[in-house]
């Protein structure tokens, strides 16, 4: 089933703001088809390098059909599921028809330079215990295979029959090897939260043998409650990578990296614990730039929040009446698509009981103020009656704006719908992408970037965000008429690197290693949190 908007409803829903932000490029990007588009149940996309060729790819989380993986074919300019019902594929194992996914999360678990996927299945299960686990993929023997299946890790009971919500990664250590922090949805004291690691010690790499803990209880996070969103980043700390939880019929959590691999929560003194609402998509941005770390999610038909860091500690809400109108939210993505300097969110509905538009904001720093928010015109992306269920922002194309893909699925089939950017074409942009020692995605790592006559930006490696999803690794700054004068990258060791940058750099893709062994390395000590 084709969703068709009708134009004047469509403007009594969204009323005109200035020129839409998104046009539908669905029939010429990623038309309906059975094996590429399918109207199926979708839920949650994570961007990675699936092929290991360089470009970006998107994970979809298939609940009543299989699991995709779209690409960018630049001979036809358009997208394509590789993910294909063909065993001899080294995707096929993706596919997954048995798991009903939700959702999906990237990342070099076992330090091989290359992102493993582990894709979060409910089978039908709302809390407590499902039916049909939860599945690991690495690419091992020329395809993706799952680590969880495996003998060692049957053995060591590590493997989540939970009911999750959401899946995220988190270098908790800072060694470039990564966990998987699952948000199970509890019922009572079935299904905590869960912390997947490799076991570095009981594996063993040059047979492909990964052996992985669950060490949820060791690192202070195994809690029991309606989980729902999770964004990892250096959100309080400067530069370790901590765990914010959005929680329904329960406080949220906020994990402050210890340095030791474990977390305690810090929620209620940060003011940000929100007990009284029910989370959904959660993500990580700089709003004021001031250089900290703010917060902004969507609550299920309750208030949404625009959380601001405070000099003096804790967080402060600024969200306008507009802002933060109700709405059965679902994924919420913090990005500058039309490249102005300025940040945009994206609130994606689901039209569950009546219809309901997503919508668009710009949120502008302003010296000595709180920032100014003013809705915008989201143009075809609104979809009124869509059935909005995750969504991820990325260039897929390569031309320097990022495009949005949302899914849609839990009420009703329906195909992914894919928008471009319609408007900012002639702004300026940058994307950088830091890598680990081991060559993978930095997820977790922090990316300012200095300008000619604006002020820094701030950008975070996204490591799980928007609600089921997980966006590109890559640190998108849109520069507007300005121009770019250096780079400075933050890693989850607090290792730093600070590189010039000239003309030449502006339009560009920067791919920034970790610092090798000797080569000049700043390093930034933590400082205490106040609260």
């Amino acid at each position: 089933m084709r969703i068709v908007w009708l134009p004047l409803l469509l403007t009594v829903l969204a009323p005109s703001r200035g020129q839409p932000m998104f046009k539908d490029v669905t029939q010429t990007m990623l038309p309906p088809h059975q094996d590429h588009n399918p109207s199926q149940l979708n839920y949650g996309m994570a961007v990675t390098d699936v092929d290991g060729d360089g470009d970006m790819e998107v994970v979809v989380a298939g609940y009543s059909g299989p699991n995709l993986v779209l690409k960018y074919d630049r001979n036809h300019s358009r997208l394509v599921n590789i993910a294909v019902d063909d065993p001899s594929s080294p995707y096929y194992a993706l596919r997954d028809r048995r798991g009903n996914a939700i959702g999906v999360t990237a990342c070099d678990v076992d330090g091989d330079g290359r992102e493993e996927i582990y894709i979060l299945n409910t089978n039908n299960a709302f809390s407590g215990r499902a039916t049909y686990s939860d599945k690991l993929f690495k690419f091992r023997n020329g395809r993706f295979e799952d680590l969880l299946s495996d003998d060692i890790n049957l053995q060591r009971n590590v493997v989540n029959e939970m009911a999750g919500r959401s899946v995220a990664c988190v270098d908790r250590k800072g060694t470039g090897r990564y966990a998987v922090y699952v948000a199970n949805y509890a019922r009572g004291s079935v299904g905590p939260h869960a912390l997947i690691e490799m076991d570095e010690a009981a594996s063993d790499l040059s047979r492909g043998i990964v052996a992985l803990s669950n060490v949820a209880l060791e690192a202070r996070v195994r809690k029991y409650t309606g989980g729902r969103g999770v964004v990892v980043g250096p959100i309080i700390s400067e530069t370790r990578s901590d765990i914010f939880c959005d929680n329904e019929n329960g406080p949220n959590f906020l994990f402050l990296n210890n340095g030791d691999g474990t977390f305690t929560d810090v929620a209620s003194e940060a003011g940000i614990d929100d007990r009284l609402q029910h989370g959904r998509g959660v993500a990580l941005a700089d709003f004021d730039g001031d250089g900290k770390t703010d917060i902004v999610y969507g609550n299920r038909n309750g208030p949404h929040r625009l959380y601001l860091q405070q000099d003096s500690g804790g967080f402060r809400n600024v969200a306008t009446d507009a802002f933060a109108t109700p709405s059965p939210v679902r994924t919420v993505i913090a990005a500058d698509f039309d490249n102005d300097r300025t940040l945009e969110v994206f609130f994606n509905n689901i039209a569950y009981r009546g219809w309901s538009a997503n919508r668009l904001f710009r949120v502008s720093p302003r010296d000595g103020a709180d920032p100014l928010i003013a809705e915008l015109n989201v143009g075809e992306a609104a979809e009124p009656q869509g059935r909005g269920t995750g969504g991820a922002a990325m260039d897929f194309d390569g031309d320097g704006q990022l495009d949005l893909l949302v899914a849609h699925g839990e009420s009703a089939s329906q195909p992914i719908s894919v928008f471009k950017v319609d408007r900012g074409s002639s702004n300026s942009w940058l994307r950088v992408v830091p890598r680990t020692r081991f060559g993978a995605f930095a997820r977790g790592a922090k990316v300012v970037v200095h300008a000619e006559s604006g002020g820094p930006q701030m950008r975070i490696i996204d490591g799980g965000s928007g609600y089921l999803c997980e966006m590109e690794p890559v640190a998108h700054f849109g520069l507007g008429k300005d121009a770019a004068t250096g780079v400075e990258v933050y890693w989850p060791d607090g290792g730093k690197v600070t590189r010039l940058l000239d003309v030449s750099d502006v339009n560009s893709v920067l791919k920034i290693p970790y610092p090798a062994k000797g080569e000049d390395k700043q390093t930034t000590e933590e400082t205490q949190v106040t609260l």
